[in-house]
């Protein structure tokens, strides 16, 4: 299990995944940067951004069992979530901005599944996945209402929307520094009628 450093160390991997592997001769001077609501007031020129706007219990995997430590001691079972990012594409024309957008979801694509070398790359703390941890990566897409409500959110309201596509980083499990207590099993019960108790 992961961190709680899980979250912020996810993002800075997809960021930087794409930085690292995109063909600078056709998009000179790309930016890649994780946004927050305030940077879509002044954008960058040309590249692509990346919004956390949405993280979620897995409600599939929400009751999950505790989890043995390698001493062996028992902890609070792990935390499972979901994180959904809109990733946009920006450009001086609309030729690039589709371009680049087109290029970014085929790397996506090309590597759905997030090693945890590389999850932990960005970071500086290397050990916030195991060694066999992963993150799913998939393409979800909204509804263009939902996706109205999102630009909505900005100053840059949707009048001013550019070329988007929404994500959903999948099962990033939490993991619990919290020690369960272990009680030996109960061997009888003494009814005691007259007290109206048990013991």
């Amino acid at each position: 299990m992961a961190t709680y450093r899980a979250i912020a160390a996810t993002s800075l991997a997809i960021r930087g995944y794409l930085e690292s592997s995109y063909p600078a001769a056709e998009f000179p001077n790309a930016q890649f940067e994780v946004y927050r609501p305030n940077n879509f007031d002044s954008p960058m020129d040309i590249g692509i951004s990346l919004y956390l706007y949405r993280v979620m219990i897995n409600t599939s995997r929400r009751n999950l069992p505790p989890v043995i430590g390698p001493d062996g001691k028992r902890y609070r079972p792990p935390l499972a979530l979901d994180l959904y990012y809109m990733m946009t594409a920006w450009g001086q024309t609309a030729e690039v901005q589709q371009r680049l957008l087109a290029w970014a979801m085929r790397e996506i694509e090309n590597m759905p599944i997030l090693p945890s070398n590389l999850l932990n790359h960005h970071v500086q703390e290397l050990d916030t996945f195991r060694p066999d941890e992963t993150v799913e990566l998939i393409c979800e897409p909204v509804s263009l209402q939902d996706m109205n409500t999102l630009w909505d959110g900005f100053k840059a309201n949707k009048t001013n929307q550019h070329l988007s596509v929404t994500y959903v980083a999948r099962m990033l499990l939490i993991e619990s520094g919290v020690e369960m207590a272990e009680y030996p099993p109960a061997q009888t019960r003494i009814f005691d009628v007259e007290k109206g108790s048990t013991q």
